[in-house]
């Protein structure tokens, strides 16, 4: 079988670093290089570490605003 660049399988995602260690990812734990990586980032889930901030319904002088009916 020849070997040439028509048979090269494309992959389907590319390789990105990890965003715990920065090693290259892994396809099986995608997008982390290990099991070990995906956990940790998956404990800071559970745990709250990661949080979405949320504003107040403050108007810009910083008071609040009465409810509206």
């Amino acid at each position: 079988m020849p070997t040439d660049d028509t048979n090269k399988v494309t992959p389907l995602r590319a390789r990105r670093p990890c965003p715990e260690c920065g090693k290259p990812s892994a396809r099986e734990t995608y997008p982390f290089c290990s099991t070990r990586c995906k956990n940790i980032d998956l404990n800071r889930w559970f745990s709250g570490a990661y949080a979405i901030p949320v504003k107040d319904d403050e108007d810009e002088e910083g008071r609040s605003s009465p409810p509206e009916t």
